[in-house]
């Protein structure tokens, strides 16, 4: 019978450095608490502070040796990702793991700091500006790995470069779609370039499937819809996997042995709704290298960064 992997099997992490998105709740705190576990340093990465300092009271309650930290990060300003960026790039001499894992789904329509549709601008263009601040870093680190966490909704997203922002008749499931869909193509064009430049860093992506998390209820919540919410949540207890599991696909991709330049990990059971992590495929029809390069020129030009493998 196979084994299945699981948590126990990630390798010891002492001396590794690793930056998690969004860690103070659900993937992006699993994520968290099983690296620093294993020995790693983790940068918390957060929004709101508060409530990253409460997870990672969480994480010292376990072991009180682990040593996470949390830091600011807004992924809705790109001001807030270049600050981000130059403190650890001042505090560190290395980064041997991004898991840009933060996001938001299907929420009412609205725009970053610097005017770019709110689920495209977070998912996508925040985390593109901050690995392209962190990847001289990264580029420098031996073994290092940088891990997208995607969706099984970029089936049904399309970047609609005739409007990018959504400017004309907004669909909240669309953006999150095509948000989703731009976290596969940064990765596909990313191992592209890594591949003909002689980096050694791995890119690599994941989804969790269907994970009980509190993204799913956090959009009928801001729309005041009270009975979605309860919907969301009656459906996550009763179809989704623990978000425990759902954090396995990242963790496999940034931590276990033999995996390869570009590849996409998710659930191995029933419609990779669920199960433990193992090799999946995205959309042929969706991740083309013609979009991926056309995707990575325009995120270059509106974030104002210059991404050098």
């Amino acid at each position: 019978m196979k084994k299945l992997w699981s948590i126990d099997d990630i390798p010891r992490q002492e001396g590794r450095i690793a930056v998690v998105t969004g860690a103070n709740s659900g993937l992006g705190y699993h994520t968290t608490r099983a690296l620093a576990l294993k020995g790693a340093k983790v940068v918390m990465a957060c929004r709101n502070i508060e409530k990253g300092e409460v997870a990672r009271q969480r994480i010292l309650a376990l072991n009180p040796a682990v040593k996470p930290e949390v830091w600011h990060l807004d992924l809705a300003s790109l001001k807030s990702a270049g600050a981000f960026a130059d403190k650890f790039n001042a505090a560190s001499d290395r980064l041997d793991l991004l898991i840009n894992n933060a996001g938001l789904m299907a929420i009412p329509y609205g725009r970053t700091e610097e005017g770019f549709e709110m689920q495209f601008g977070v998912n996508h263009l925040g985390h593109f500006a901050l690995s392209a601040r962190l990847w001289p870093l990264l580029s420098k680190t031996p073994g290092s790995r940088i891990v997208q966490v995607s969706s099984l909704a970029h089936y049904f997203g399309r970047i609609r470069f005739e409007d990018i922002h959504w400017n004309r008749k907004y669909s909240k499931w669309g953006a999150y779609g095509m948000s989703k869909l731009a976290n596969l193509l940064f990765i596909h064009a990313l191992a592209g370039r890594i591949n003909g430049s002689g980096s050694e860093v791995t890119a690599l992506a994941a989804h969790p499937g269907y994970a009980n998390t509190d993204l799913q209820t956090k959009g009928a919540k801001m729309r005041g819809s009270r009975i979605g919410a309860a919907s969301f949540s009656l459906v996550n207890r009763l179809v989704a996997q623990p978000a425990a599991l759902g954090a396995l696909p990242a963790l496999y991709a940034a931590t276990a042995d033999g995996v390869t330049q570009g590849a996409y990990y998710g659930p191995e059971g029933f419609l990779r709704m669920r199960g433990r992590p193992t090799v999946d495929q995205p959309s042929g029809k969706r991740v083309s290298d013609k979009v991926a390069g056309e995707l990575w020129r325009v995120s270059e030009s509106l974030t104002g960064t210059d991404f050098n493998i």
